[in-house]
């Protein structure tokens, strides 16, 4: 029997999981924390992943220790420390600053289809990785990425296309990633045998 299910996600022991919402057939590895995120179909992270504020496409492979998401500190204030809006932690008179945390929600890193976020990469918030795309293990991503772009490095910058830009927008517009399970199924020895380029033109109309 196939592990993972449609009707419900395979969360893994010790992981918190708040505000959030799971497609088909998704995974989340031990030790991860789910924030205000939404997971597409057939999605899935490592362990120890920190995910907040995100939109997570399908077919996502997200590394272990990866970050997405990673929240800010107000460093325009005379403070940097979060007593002044998890106030409520320290005084029993003083509430949580609201305002501060609807901002941090609101400002979501979305990830592509068909992406792989490499081993303790750290997407920041606001932040698009495009369908298809790769960020390299231990990347600092700062700004958008391209579909189809390999990026890297502190802060992350282009490798190089994972397929020529006519290739990637073929891809796009076949759209796999749509396909119901039973012709992802039909498929799946084309998936393992054929280049790109030979499974495109296999299944283009």
């Amino acid at each position: 029997m196939a592990r993972l299910r449609p009707d419900q996600p395979f969360i893994h022991p010790d992981c918190q999981i708040t505000g959030s919402s799971f497609g088909a057939f998704v995974e989340i590895g031990a030790g991860t924390r789910v924030t205000n995120s939404v997971f597409g179909d057939y999605s899935y992270c490592d362990r120890t992943c920190d995910i907040a504020n995100a939109r997570i496409g399908k077919f996502a492979n997200i590394a272990s220790f990866t970050r997405i998401g990673a929240t800010d500190h107000p460093i325009e204030k005379a403070s940097l420390h979060h007593f002044h809006y998890r106030s409520a932690d320290y005084w029993d008179d003083a509430e949580d600053d609201a305002d501060w945390f609807a901002l941090r929600a609101g400002r979501l890193a979305h990830i592509g289809h068909d992406t792989w976020i490499g081993h303790a990469a750290i997407i920041k918030p606001e932040v698009t990785i495009g369908h298809g795309a790769v960020v390299a293990s231990g990347a600092i991503v700062t700004k958008d990425v391209p579909p189809y772009t390999i990026v890297g490095g502190v802060t992350a910058h282009p490798i190089r296309r994972r397929f020529p830009e006519q290739v990637a927008e073929r891809m796009m517009a076949l759209a796999w990633w749509d396909w119901d399970n039973a012709r992802l199924r039909a498929a799946l020895p084309d998936f393992r045998a054929l280049p790109a380029e030979a499974f495109l033109e296999k299944y283009e109309d």
